[in-house]
């Protein structure tokens, strides 16, 4: 069964707004690569407020900032 174009062109548009996100470099959390709102888009790539982009291959993980 195939997904219908539609849904999956826009499960790839969806974007997770953060008000307060720390995003880490490595799996131990010692490299912070941002801390403060971001957006993190469907493709993995997480963007800043500046408009600058992450890589998700720079990314390990994040977290909600407490």
């Amino acid at each position: 069964m195939l997904a219908p174009a539609e849904a999956v062109a826009d499960a790839l548009r969806t974007e997770d707004r953060r008000d307060s996100v720390v995003v880490y470099a490595d799996p131990d959390g010692e490299t912070v690569l941002h801390q403060g709102p971001a957006t993190i888009r469907a493709n993995g790539w997480v963007e800043l407020p500046s408009g600058r982009l992450l890589s998700p291959s720079a990314v390990h993980h994040f977290d909600r900032d407490p």
